[in-house]
């Protein structure tokens, strides 16, 4: 007489799911890897280029898609001859079939990373001035830490595409609005108003803010530059913020090059204090409106929601290293902001005579605000 055997309790469904449920798990389970070339040719940008860099042929990557659309009920790409593009579903699918190759990679990495010294190759862009004056500075110890970590760093002042561009990290200074991306927030730059004394023995040295639309001021070359926000020190005896409109004839994307012209004594500045420092300690140029501070220029370490290669790539480079990299310039700018800290009280401030030199600041009104450097949380690595 046939016996009835009991279900093992690994197959049978939980008390909290039908065994529809069940069995849509398991289906599901059965196209991570289709998942996994999705994300592959969207990082990519063609069937093609997925599969010489997964060593597959271009008509199976394509019979994956295939079989990835048919499992969801959905049209995942509009294919043409010439490009491909996302339709509303695949763009929805997209960020979780990345989020999917990134825990894969944690989960790998993690796994590998037991006592493991951080290794790999990190590419990372940077705009110029901050790459130069800030990156380029924490660099050194940095490699010196991580000797099997290779760095390439490309300073742009351009906006930048990670995944087209193969960059592991994007250092930029707003928020990503694309929500393929994550972005961790790194210590804001303090921002100065500056001019040299060659310009202010020409000019009436401004006293208040709304006195700049009077002067030829410098900005850079973006959307809303003529626009200063100013916020009273706690000392001004002031609470309002203010907005002014400024004027000038030069604009120019760089750092680098208003600083030139400031110290030319072509107009007046608004840059990071990191980009001024040595030339305020110096007397070349002198900090304006120490009654008034304006807002600090913010950083974000921004990158791809997965690793810049798949869980099968070799050469990809680890999660681990660029967490190793973020810790590091975070502790950098911590130190930094202890020494601007100091060397802040000491910078010369234009003084009440128009085209005298600079003279010391007065240290009993504040340089800066005083405000302590806050370690951030964790926010993507």
């Amino acid at each position: 007489m046939p016996q009835n055997h009991p279900t093992p309790a690994s197959a049978a469904p939980r008390a909290s799911e039908t065994p529809e449920q069940s069995t849509d798990e398991v289906s599901l389970l059965n196209h991570l890897g289709e998942m996994a070339v999705f994300a592959r040719v969207l990082e990519a940008g063609s069937f093609s280029a997925a599969a010489r860099q997964l060593a597959l042929s271009t008509s199976a990557v394509s019979k994956q898609i295939g079989r990835l659309e048919h499992a969801l009920g959905v049209r995942l790409l509009n294919r043409s001859t010439r490009a491909l593009s996302l339709t509303d579903a695949g763009r929805a699918v997209h960020t979780h079939c990345a989020q999917l190759v990134a825990a894969a990679n944690s989960a790998r990495d993690a796994a590998k990373g037991q006592g493991a010294a951080p290794a790999g190759r990190l590419r990372i862009s940077a705009p110029i001035a901050y790459g130069t004056q800030h990156i380029a500075a924490a660099l050194p110890g940095f490699l010196a830490r991580y000797p099997q970590i290779e760095v390439e760093l490309v300073l742009l002042d351009r906006a930048v595409d990670a995944q087209a561009e193969g960059f592991d990290l994007i250092i930029q200074h707003s928020a990503p609005g694309d929500g393929s991306l994550v972005s961790r927030p790194l210590a804001a730059s303090e921002t100065v108003v500056c001019a040299a004394p060659a310009y202010l023995a020409q000019r009436d040295r401004p006293g208040q803010p709304e006195e700049l639309a009077a002067h030829n001021c410098l900005r850079e070359s973006h959307a809303h530059s003529e626009l200063w926000r100013f916020i009273p020190r706690h000392d001004a005896g002031k609470t309002d913020v203010q907005t002014i409109r400024v004027s000038g004839n030069y604009r120019v994307n760089s750092h680098a090059a208003i600083v030139a012209a400031a110290l030319a004594g072509i107009g007046i500045a608004r840059l990071p204090r990191r980009c001024v420092a040595d030339e305020l300690a110096k007397g070349s140029l002198c900090e304006l409106l120490p009654n008034w501070r304006t807002p600090d220029v913010p950083a974000y370490a921004v990158g791809p929601a997965f690793e810049a290669r798949p869980p099968f790539a070799a050469e990809r480079s680890s999660g681990a290293a660029i967490r190793a990299f973020i810790e590091h310039l975070l502790a950098y700018d911590a130190a930094q902001a202890q020494i601007m800290a100091a060397a802040t009280t000491e910078a010369p401030i234009a003084p009440d005579v128009p085209g005298a030199p600079g003279t010391p600041a007065d240290t009993s009104k504040p340089a800066h605000d005083g405000r302590a450097f806050v370690r951030p949380s964790w926010m993507g690595w």
